[in-house]
């Protein structure tokens, strides 16, 4: 590194990194692009505890389908319903695009999570711009928390046998 001896060096020497600042901003500015297939659907892949979803998005009238069938046969509970919805009400899309989904394994609640999970990774593929809305309600982040395996020798994961004095 060479040292400066007047100011005059010193602006010159600033001036010149700014110039590659502002070119390195440039390169990197292009916005990012929808991920569409050939029939004009995202895909997003959701997990939660065991559960697994495959969902499309596309654009529509806000039907949703889970395994052939309506949201309303599948998910009794309105919580579930609820959970799934979440996405669109942060992002202000209600009623905007039609769902289509496939989920396999785990239990009703698992599974409205791994839809959730799954509608908003479809819609950050679907516009790119959604991302930090749904990144800051914490909807794209994965739920890691699984069920403890059982232990040899105990009842379930962490209980024991009952200790007898006597």
């Amino acid at each position: 590194m060479t040292t400066k001896k007047t100011l005059s060096d010193l602006k010159e020497a600033v001036s010149e990194k700014e110039a590659v600042v502002t070119a390195a901003e440039e390169t990197k500015a292009e916005p990012a692009k929808p991920v569409l297939d050939s029939k004009g659907r995202a895909y997003g892949t959701g997990r939660r505890k065991d559960a697994v979803a495959r969902v499309w998005v596309s654009r529509g009238s806000g039907k949703i389908t889970v395994n052939g069938r309506d949201i309303v046969q599948y998910f009794a509970r309105g919580t579930q319903r609820l959970i799934i919805n979440q996405a669109f009400e942060v992002t202000n899309r209600t009623g905007q695009f039609d769902i289509n989904c496939v989920v396999s394994g785990g239990g009703l609640s698992g599974q409205a999570g791994a839809v959730r999970h799954g509608i908003s990774r479809a819609l950050v593929n679907f516009e790119p711009e959604l991302r930090p809305a749904l990144k800051k309600a914490g909807f794209l982040t994965r739920d890691s928390r699984i069920v403890e395996r059982k232990k040899y020798g105990r009842h379930k994961a962490r209980k024991s046998t009952q200790w007898v004095k006597r």
